[in-house]
């Protein structure tokens, strides 16, 4: 068995039914724990959002701790990790995905709650916290291993899955797609032939990567909270005019995506395995995209300025909102209403199709947006990322700048390389450190939903002024 039938094999086992399950149950509990609260308060949350609160503790402020959770957020799972899924899973995936969304805003919010509840606040106002934190001090000190386990996990996420291979991939095969789509001009590296623009692509980003990481979390901070949101907000715009060019596709694929989300455009007999498929995928890219359930966000909303758990918890859940129920939403739909789930392309390239024949100019122009969007998205990912990892190191040794200096030259060495390795192997490795991440991390969520409906309750009995 070679490398990559191994990872494969290994990934099948992770991401089996029982984490599926215990993913989806722990959002429908903590759904049922919060009474529904965001669909509640979710008009709320998005007004808390861009509102700072500096009289609290914390390293920056509340919506710089919320662009760097939606910075490491929102990626490559947007753009190339919904098409994975809606390719390998059908048009179905995104029905699950959205599901899983909705009940995964639960999941943030409590994530929130707990990261600033239990998090620690050194002298120099220097914030630690996360699921690492609540696990050991939520739970006890006897489950202080499960949470040491956690920040091995999110090492391995950040320096070798989700924070630095995929992003920059996503990025070189965007870049080669629109530069170089015929391979016409190549150079031999490793043994093997890539396109100059891949080889340009890995250190212009590693480059850039080092000039912010360096930094530490206020650059990082800095640099996303006039990123993210414009990007974000053009991403959507373009998404609208697809939709929009295209509206009389619409309804035969939002028919197309309920019908396959439960197997109803299968042969006889496979609607169960469609449907099988269609949830594994769509809730493995979901989480992979808005990380709800995953432990990372809270590591980033445990920095922000703010004497409230809560307020900052509900901050938290509109990422998972913005993320899924929107971002990634709107590139399914317009994946399905031009056909390229039907053209065989993957990842980027398919995302890539859906831009181009869905806008009414030259193909190139949709490319090049595209190109941009995912080059944005991307990067700024791997920045956020950097920022949860090295806290996830800091956990296990401690604050020893040497350690941490070393692991962000390593961080940006992973960076450099992450073109040059295989796309399969690439996504695969990085959905098993998001399922090993996730187990610890939902075990502490089910243990202490008594203490994230406790806080909810008396922060509302106690701010019943706050309304929609």
């Amino acid at each position: 068995m070679n490398f990559t039938a191994f990872i494969k094999s290994v990934d099948d086992l992770v991401w089996g039914i029982p984490l599926i399950v215990l993913i989806m149950g722990t959002g429908i509990l903590l759904t049922c724990r919060v009474k529904l609260l965001q669909m509640r308060k979710l008009g709320l949350a998005l007004k808390l959002m861009v509102r700072n609160e500096e009289e609290g503790a914390g390293e920056v402020s509340s919506f710089g701790a919320f662009c760097t959770a939606m910075a490491a957020t929102i990626g490559t799972g947007n753009i190339v990790g919904v098409a994975t899924a809606v390719v390998a899973g059908g048009p179905g995936a995104l029905f699950w995905m959205i599901l899983a969304a909705f009940f995964g805003m639960a999941t943030k919010y409590s994530e929130g709650v707990l990261a600033v509840k239990y998090r620690t606040v050194d002298s120099d106002g220097h914030a630690l916290g996360g699921p690492f934190y609540y696990i050991e001090k939520g739970m006890g000190s006897g489950w202080k291993w499960l949470g040491k386990l956690f920040a091995v996990f999110g090492i391995g996420a950040g320096l070798l899955g989700i924070g630095t291979i995929t992003q920059v991939s996503g990025i070189a095969s965007a870049v080669k797609g629109f530069a170089d789509p015929d391979n016409a001009h190549m150079v031999s590296l490793f043994g093997e032939s890539y396109s100059i623009t891949v080889v340009i692509t890995a250190i212009v980003v590693a480059v850039a990567t080092a000039l912010v990481v360096i930094g530490g979390i206020k650059r990082i901070s800095n640099v996303t909270t006039v990123i993210v949101p414009f990007m974000a907000i053009t991403y959507v715009v373009v998404c609208l005019a697809i939709i929009l060019f295209n509206i009389k596709e619409f309804p035969a694929a939002i028919v197309t995506i309920v019908k396959s989300a439960f197997g109803l455009r299968a042969m006889s007999g496979g609607a169960l395995g469609a449907m099988m498929i269609a949830m594994q995928k769509g809730v493995a890219r979901g989480i992979f995209s808005n990380e709800a359930g995953l432990g990372s966000a809270p590591i980033a909303a445990a920095a922000a300025k703010t004497s409230s758990s809560v307020r900052q918890g509900l901050i938290s859940m509109t990422g998972t909102f913005i993320d899924t129920i929107v971002i990634c939403t709107m590139t399914g739909t317009t994946l399905v209403m031009t056909g390229a789930t039907e053209t065989g392309l993957e990842g980027a390239a398919c995302t890539s199709y859906a831009f181009s024949k869905g806008l009414p100019w030259s193909d190139s122009i949709g490319s090049f947006i595209l190109m941009l969007c995912l080059a944005f998205f991307a990067f700024t990912t791997i920045l956020g990322w950097d920022y949860y990892s090295e806290r996830c190191l800091e956990y296990l040794i401690g604050k020893k700048k040497s350690a941490l200096t070393v692991y962000r030259w390593l961080y940006i060495l992973a960076v450099l390389i992450g073109p040059f390795l295989t796309v399969e192997a690439v996504w695969t490795l990085a959905d098993i450190f998001n399922g090993l991440m996730a187990i610890p991390n939902l075990i502490a969520l089910i243990a202490l939903n008594g203490v994230v409906a406790k806080e909810t309750k008396d922060f509302f009995n106690k701010e019943k002024h706050l309304s929609l």
